[in-house]
């Protein structure tokens, strides 16, 4: 592609005793005659830690290395001021995170990247899952997939399957597996690589699943390896418990339309699968709280069959009292243990789903989480749906976590429902409640989580530790739990010896891996116990988790990797991390400036604040001076809604257009704090133009407000109208003037622009477009840039506002477009994956007339995909 060929390309993967490290490497070549970026970009699961990345390029070997997040980002500013950066974006799809970097490499040369990451691969269902995404995006000559599996207790099944996998390629994956030890490859042809006969596009983009299981001979399984242990808990073949489950929903007016239908049928689907021996009821919260029974009520054909009744008319409206919905739930719960309505011997579970974040009753959301966590007191589980992007995750996940469940998002998409089901199917079969394993106190140290409130059919329980003494080979363990009948009570017993016997097959073995495993299972539940922890207790989580993650090279939440690559005016340094689930990272703040014809060309501005002060500070010198020696980064808005959006960062902008009717207004800023709002009406030509599929579209009129000054300013291509309070001023563009009053500055420049400084620091220029008063088409239009944005509030929004905070993306795929000057790309941005296409937009701020060409990325279908919502959720009906 682009002249860079990819021409190898090999995933292995070895997993041993579940804990699996994989190794992607990619090696291309530029073949054109002059340098090209060349670029690796992989998906890896989110449950997976990277732990090196090279690239070596003619020979020289650039290694990542792996420090303290915050070193890491001091030493990444230090390369940003000195403009050598190169972002390693992450961006996450419902189970992965893209790892992207990229360099540029001479003509005829050759650069292998190679990135190890590791897992410790979870049962569910049954079987172990590994997932590998594959996605070359182009031919490869030698493409290959390797797994291999040791497993000391036997491999009882081995399957292997692709999302991309036609009848073709079917014969391509081998399969092969016996005792301890299963082998997978996956090595297509170029031809079977092909989409068609004569095709250059690959078919290979998809998943491919590995899924295995093994021979259990008894409920569990030690290994002890060079000081360090993994116990494996897994009893099959246990009489299922019941279960009392309470269904807590939300049933606001946010979920209404889509999201309510799903969540219906996925119950709906649920209610088939309870057992006659299950309890169950639905607690449903909006503004108000209702429960379709007062207490549990035993799964009897009659009684599902009037929940589905129930399920069928539930309907969404109102606020979000989700403090009211749980503490029903948990009230039902009580009553129903202390009245003896369920069996003692049974799971007591709570699901909750929501999509948004409690705004009535109690809403402060620490209250919440104290006042549930008081109520459950360690009796039940508690698990969270998070349905779309509107939860307050981090809340959710603290939440379930300390009541010994966990979080989950539900993705708004065409399978909702089944995702709902699936989360449902992985607890609805508890086999054993109230699970410990108990190891010698006085010969374990560093020993993970020992206790757990459930155990599913089909899952696996895992525990690790240190031993004291590293020369120690034996150990016993005391494992207890609560069955349906019974109580289960054993103990197991192994020695080193008896695990080496397991172990011959040494080759199959990579590394320190019970040690690893350990390390990565202990930093897991460091990192997730850190969620719920405050004051000393989390800075010692956090200091523990840091401390392996750095010896063990794992990047995590608390490390980056910094990868420092070459380029013609010296290294580049890119940096490396763990995206947390529902946090945004930010990149660097700026400044916005807002030039119109409707070219919203937004551009985020990077000015270090002596820049700053000098330019824009409290100077007698008017503020339009600074067109002189303009900032290097700027946001303007100009031509037919075209917004370009600057990415100092990445030395490159997007751009998107805006296609609206003349006399439509759209909200530009809206800043709910400082109280200041900006609209633009639009205006169109003074005809249609026969030729054009979409008319042109300028800012004709603009509508400046401050609630807290009490000012209005109208500002057309005739007049401009400051009206304060009851008192209104007019002027028109042959006027110069200076205008000071309390809170507000405004210096009109003839025939050229105005500037408005409000009290709050906040400061706009609209500058004059003129044209041939006898123009067959256009007419006069208006241009705004918005100067010192950082004075705004971070609530700030609206078509331009929401860009005044820091925005970054990813360019992927490069490849012709439909123009051969404008190629097309991928663009990762706000988590989409957007088609662009490479464009320039004018900046008419030093030449009005014929002004600049800015080279951009342009987001096609009105913004759609970078923009919050679509682009009519910002039509306002007047312009103030």
């Amino acid at each position: 592609v682009n002249g860079i060929e990819i021409y190898s390309m090999k995933i292995d993967s070895k997993v041993t005793s579940r804990f699996a490290h994989n190794v992607i490497t990619s090696r291309a070549v530029n073949r054109g005659n002059a340098s090209k970026e060349v670029f690796f970009d992989v998906e890896l699961p989110k449950t997976a830690f990277i732990t090196n990345f090279s690239m070596t390029i003619d020979g020289v070997t650039y290694p990542g290395t792996i420090k303290e997040k915050e070193a890491a980002k001091k030493q990444y500013a230090k390369a940003v001021s000195r403009g050598q950066t190169a972002g390693l974006v992450k961006a996450s799809g419902r189970k992965t995170e893209k790892f992207t970097v990229s360099v540029n490499i001479k003509a005829a040369s050759k650069v292998t990247f190679e990135l190890t990451y590791e897992e410790l691969l979870k049962r569910q269902f049954g079987k172990y899952e590994m997932f590998i995404k594959v996605k070359p995006k182009q031919l490869v000559k030698d493409f290959e997939i390797e797994v291999d599996i040791f497993e000391p207790q036997g491999i009882t099944e081995l399957e292997a399957e692709g999302t991309f996998i036609t009848n073709e390629l079917l014969n391509t994956i081998k399969k092969t597996f016996s005792g301890k030890k299963g082998h997978i490859s996956f090595k297509p042809t170029l031809d079977q690589q092909r989409t068609c006969a004569n095709c250059s596009q690959s078919v290979l983009d998809g998943d491919f699943t590995v899924r295995y299981d093994v021979k259990r001979t008894t409920p569990d399984n030690l290994q002890i390896v060079n000081g360090y242990f993994v116990h494996f808990f897994a009893p099959s073949n246990l009489p299922k418990l019941s279960k009392n489950i309470i269904f807590v929903l939300d049933t606001s007016g946010s979920m209404s339309g889509r999201e309510i239908e799903q969540t219906k049928e996925a119950l709906l689907k649920i209610l088939d699968d309870i057992k006659e021996d299950d309890f169950f009821n639905f607690i449903l919260f909006d503004s108000d709280i209702s429960t379709w029974k007062e207490t549990l009520i035993k799964a009897t054909p009659e009684n599902l069959d009037e929940a589905r009744k129930f399920v069928r008319q539930i309907s969404a409206q109102g606020m979000t009292n989700l403090h009211g919905g749980l503490m029903r739930g948990i009230d039902i719960l009580n009553a129903a243990h202390e009245q003896n309505l369920v069996p003692k011997r049974s799971a007591s579970i709570i699901i909750m789903l929501t999509d948004g974040q409690p705004n009535v009753g109690v809403s402060n959301t620490h209250d919440i989480e104290k006042a549930v966590k008081e109520a459950i007191d360690g009796r039940y589980t508690l698990y969270n749906l998070g349905f779309g992007s509107g939860v307050d995750y981090g809340f959710l996940e603290r939440m379930a976590l300390e009541n010994k469940g966990l979080a989950r998002r539900i993705y708004p998409d065409s399978d909702s429902a089944l995702q709902l089901q699936g989360f449902y199917d992985e607890v609805s079969n508890p086999m054993l409640i109230d699970v410990e394993l108990n190891y010698p106190e006085n010969e374990i140290s560093d020993l993970t989580t020992n206790s757990f409130k459930h155990f599913y059919d089909g899952s696996e329980i895992v525990v690790a530790g240190r031993f004291v003494d590293s020369n120690q080979n034996h150990l016993s363990v005391d494992v207890r739990g609560e069955g349906a009948n019974d109580a289960l009570s054993y103990t197991t017993q192994q020695d080193a010896e008896q695990t080496a016997q397991a172990f011959q097959e040494q080759q199959y073995i990579f590394g320190e891996y019970i040690e690893r495993l350990w390390a990565y299972l202990t930093i897991e539940q460091l990192l997730e116990k850190r969620l719920t922890a405050t004051g000393e207790e989390k800075e010692n989580l956090t200091a523990q988790a840091l401390a392996l993650s750095l010896l063990y090279k794992f990047v995590t939440p608390l490390t980056s990797m910094v990868v420092t690559k070459p380029e013609e005016n010296g290294n580049e340094e890119g940096i490396a991390d763990k995206p947390t689930e529902g946090i945004d990272i930010f990149t660097i703040p700026g400044m916005c400036v807002v030039y119109a014809k409707l070219l919203l060309i937004v551009k985020l501005i990077s000015i270090k604040p002596s820049f700053i002060t000098k330019s824009y500070g409290q100077s007698t010198s008017p503020l339009y001076h600074t067109y002189a020696s303009p900032p290097t980064w700027y946001t303007s808005v100009d031509g037919d809604p075209h917004f370009i959006i600057s990415v100092p960062q990445k030395k490159d902008a997007i751009c998107f257009n805006i296609n609206e009717n003349p006399g439509m207004i759209l909200n530009l800023i809206n800043d709910p704090v400082t109280g200041i709002t900006v609209n633009g009406e639009l205006i169109g030509d003074k005809r249609a133009n026969s030729d054009a599929k979409v008319q042109n579209s300028y800012f004709g009129r603009l509508g400046i407000a401050n609630k807290q000054l009490d000012v209005k300013l109208t500002v057309t291509p005739e007049r401009i109208t400051i009206q304060n309070g009851d008192e209104k001023t007019g002027f028109t563009w042959l006027d110069s003037v200076t205008l000071q009053q309390a809170g507000l500055t405004l210096i009109i420049n003839r025939k050229k622009n105005l500037v408005l400084s409000m009290g709050s620091g906040a400061s706009f220029v609209v500058v004059l477009h003129q044209v041939w008063k006898k123009h067959p088409l256009h007419q006069d239009f208006l241009g705004l840039y918005t100067l010192k944005s950082d004075k705004l509030s971070d609530q700030t929004h609206g078509l331009l506002g929401q860009f005044f905070r820091p925005i970054d993306f990813t360019i992927l795929e490069v490849h012709p477009g439909s123009d051969p000057k404008k190629p097309d790309a991928t663009m990762i941005v706000k988590n989409n994956e957007l088609i662009v296409t490479r464009g320039w937009q004018k900046d008419y701020r030093g030449d009005p007339k014929h002004g600049v060409d800015v080279p951009c990325w342009f987001v096609h279908d009105n913004g759609a995909g970078l923009i919050d919502g679509v682009h009519t959720d910002y039509i306002v009906s007047s312009l103030f």
